[in-house]
């Protein structure tokens, strides 16, 4: 078997120091490893990345928005307990994870209070466990409230916004673990390569020529779970919603037409427009289409690429899909000599850590 397809290929020792625990101010101050030949690498600034991309090309970036998905609440005992939503399988019904998770049991329910003193019952939010899930050992919620708009209305102001688990030091406010570009309520953890821009620096970009278009992967547990298998290519992904309009399909189209190149913003970027190419390619339909739905696909070394002709993408954590997939575009032993340097260099890693650009 290749190398390329065992797990332990993909490990790296990280000095924990070298973990980011806190954003860069302002966001485009982080630090950027250029690749742009397969022998060369130069260290640059976020900031400067228009310096490095062409009239014509365009970036894809992900909308999605994170939400206050770690809440709070009481059961009918009075035990406390804690959820974290993972992802929406219907409206106002949710895959969750719950602790301590042993005790709840279908039928089990699950009290939020707002903020404020106030018993009465518009200040409370009731969810009832409806399923279990195997795959995840979460729960399936369901939420007992009279609108969609309510529900999130309520999560505002009873949830917490969920750090990654090794954020164990930050002083980050929430806003910070947003896109200055998030829109699309849904996701549990931030696209991260995204975290990287300003309103100064997409008008920088702009201004030279370089276009912009969006797409919409809600990150769930699909970006975070572990591949536990040796053989990587008996992986299984998690599914996750992703949509690509009309007119960021066009824009591809336009661009390629014209020589340009396509570059995604991010991981979730990726998946969402080869995971789309595949679709299309599944349903039977030639060139690039629009798509809305599911998708579980998993790349890693030997993937033949549809759509994207670059990246960029933060440093990631060992043994990772997110390493796999960068791997598929550099090369497994190219990409683990550049996080050597990255190391040495003491670039800043994980999600609020420094960037890399992809262009090859």
């Amino acid at each position: 078997m290749s190398s390329d397809h065992l797990l332990s290929s993909y490990d790296y020792e990280l000095p924990p120091e070298l973990i980011a625990q806190n954003p860069m101010i302002p966001r485009d101050n982080s630090r950027l490893l250029v690749i742009n030949s397969p022998k060369t690498y130069i260290h640059s600034i976020f900031r400067e990345l228009p310096e490095w991309l062409l009239p014509g090309d365009l970036l894809v970036f992900n909308n999605t928005r994170v939400i206050p998905a770690r809440l709070y609440g009481k059961k009918s005992t009075g035990a406390p307990v804690e959820i974290l939503l993972l992802e929406e399988k219907e409206p106002l019904c949710w895959l969750a994870l719950v602790k301590p998770g042993k005790r709840f049991k279908i039928g089990s329910k699950i009290h939020f209070k707002l903020p404020n003193n106030d018993e009465n019952k518009d200040n409370f939010l009731v969810a009832t466990v409806v399923d279990r899930n195997e795959e995840t050992g979460g729960r399936l919620l369901k939420f007992k409230v009279d609108s969609l708009d309510l529900f999130w209305e309520k999560i505002e102001k009873i949830g917490q916004i969920p750090f990654p688990p090794y954020v164990t030091a930050s002083e980050a406010n929430p806003s910070q673990y947003q896109t200055i570009y998030a829109q699309k309520p849904g996701a549990v953890a931030a696209p991260t390569a995204g975290l990287h821009f300003t309103e100064e620096l997409l008008e920088k970009l702009q201004a030279k020529g370089i276009n912009q278009a969006y797409i919409t992967l809600h990150v769930g547990l699909g970006t975070f779970r572990p591949v536990d298998i040796e053989n990587i290519k008996e992986h299984k992904m998690h599914q996750e919603w992703i949509e690509v309009p009309e007119i960021t399909v066009e824009k591809i189209k336009e661009t390629k037409a014209n020589g340009g190149r396509v570059i995604a913003v991010g991981t979730t970027v990726v998946r969402a427009l080869e995971g789309t190419a595949k679709a299309t390619e599944m349903a039977g339909k030639q060139g690039l289409k629009a798509f809305r739905g599911q998708t579980d696909i998993f790349i890693y070394p030997g993937y033949s690429w549809r759509v994207i002709d670059g990246m960029i993408t933060n440093f990631h954590l060992p043994k990772s899909s997110l390493l796999m997939l960068v791997s598929a575009l550099i090369g497994r032993e190219r990409l683990l000599d550049l996080y050597q340097i990255a190391i040495k260099e003491k670039y800043r890693f994980y999600s609020f850590g420094d960037g890399m650009l992809i262009l090859l």
